[in-house]
């Protein structure tokens, strides 16, 4: 047996060993608890919880979450990601700035996340190509403009949004209960303003985006930026680029699977040119429309990578949209009897809403100027409303062959749209009779 250790000597009856263990323990326990608290209250250590509306591409505290995604495939809302079903074309690489940010490696989760979100959030140019799952759709300049401000100033006390003359202080915003999703160049303008003369329903002025470009803002963005409403009253928004975003169908049913769709159809061929006129407005240096429209003008093969062909192709959006809402939730409003008999059209997008028919002929005034109607308050002697100016522009002059060649490209896409909407919208009669 060894002699015991003098005082001050580590392991000896004069030692303060123990008492200095334990406090040492103390600290490391005090100093691990104090880690743990700073991770959850959103700290950068390792298996720090992460708030959702710190992650790019997830909703906020709310919204509805998707399920995870299994290893190697995108995450919802990334770009090439495809609805469940839905036809599956090669992403194109985003052009502009996005384009020469070089692609991320082998990094972290959070690493892949941010790069994903910057690539979202870049801003594209006017006229800028992009690709969704159902194909390449070029970005409307105009619709291109929507900023944050503006949709903030929509949403607000005396901005754009509302119904009826005023929009008041007063009441709760609300998620829309009815949403206006296509089509581009379509009459959807025309339709929304028609429908804000409804004192029931109120409405944002600007297009949001919010399910094709802004999802990764969540919910609780998207609800800021509507008008306030009152028990009783409709809320509602247009974004005509919804109709043709692969994504959408699934992430409106997700907010809400009773929401009520309208989309405003219009001859596809006439649609085209329309969608055509309006970006050479914009860029005048782009080719003729003869050029865009074909992949070989010889053999006679349209090219419907075109944005303004493919939106067209109806019958196909239209697939994805019945994977989730019934033919029942949504109602088809022809862009043609919305010029032509724009009572008779509203009365139907009415009934739809469960709105008493307040919007009638005398809300209308036909101008021949502009070729299409315009509002006016039956009660009020003031001129009436018109659209602005980047509507009703006129065509440029197309061939005429090229014009039979798209017709007959369609003619069976638009048979079969006939078929699933149980409505013919007699666009070949309306050929026939040119």
């Amino acid at each position: 047996m060894s002699p015991p250790a003098p005082p001050g000597v580590p392991g000896g009856r004069g030692s303060k060993g123990p008492p200095a263990r334990k406090l040492l323990c103390m600290c490391s326990l005090s100093l691990c608890l104090t880690y743990l608290c700073y991770s959850l209250m959103g700290g950068t250590g390792p298996g720090a919880l992460r708030s959702p509306a710190a992650l790019p591409g997830t909703a906020a505290p709310g919204a509805p979450r998707s399920p995870a995604a299994p290893p190697g495939s995108a995450a919802p809302g990334a770009p090439g990601t495809a609805a469940p079903g839905a036809p599956r074309s090669a992403p194109s690489p985003p052009s502009g700035p996005a384009a020469a940010a070089p692609a991320p490696s082998r990094a972290s989760n959070s690493s892949r996340e941010e790069a994903a979100g910057a690539w979202l959030r870049t801003p594209l140019a006017p006229g800028e190509v992009i690709t969704a799952q159902s194909g390449a759709f070029e970005r409307d300049p105009q619709e291109s403009s929507t900023t944050d401000e503006e949709l903030s100033r929509a949403g607000s006390p005396g901005g754009r949004g509302g119904g009826g003359s005023t929009t008041p202080d007063y009441g709760e915003k609300r998620l829309p209960q009815a949403l206006i999703i296509g089509v581009k160049k379509g009459g959807t303008r025309a339709l929304l303003e028609a429908i804000r003369a409804h004192p029931d329903v109120r409405a944002v002025g600007t297009e949001p985006h919010f399910f094709d470009r802004n999802y990764e803002k969540g919910l609780e963005w998207y609800r800021s930026v509507m008008p306030k409403t009152l028990e009783g009253q409709i809320t509602m928004e247009k974004t005509p680029s919804y109709f043709v975003t692969n994504e959408a169908p699934k992430r409106i049913h997700s907010m809400a699977k009773d929401t009520k769709l309208i989309v405003v159809v219009r001859n596809p061929v006439t649609r085209a040119i329309s969608d055509y006129t309006q970006t050479l407005s914009k860029k005048p240096e782009i080719p003729t429309f003869e050029v865009l429209a074909f992949k070989n003008r010889t053999l006679g093969l349209i090219d419907a990578s075109w944005s303004a062909i493919r939106i067209g192709i109806y019958a196909l959006h239209l697939e994805n949209w019945l994977q989730y809402f019934p033919l029942s939730q949504i109602l088809f409003v022809s862009g043609e009897r919305l010029i032509t008999d724009p009572a008779g059209e509203m009365a139907k997008v009415q009934d739809f809403l469960g709105l008493k028919r307040i919007v009638t002929e005398k809300h209308f005034y036909f101008n021949k100027t502009k070729g299409f109607p315009c509002l006016k308050k039956p009660e009020d002697s003031s001129a009436p409303r018109c659209l602005g100016k980047s509507k009703g522009r006129t065509h440029p002059k197309i061939d005429p062959d090229v014009i039979h060649r798209l017709r007959k490209f369609y003619k069976p896409f638009n048979v079969m749209f006939y078929q699933m909407t149980g409505q013919d919208f007699e666009w070949e009669q309306e050929e026939s009779d040119k």
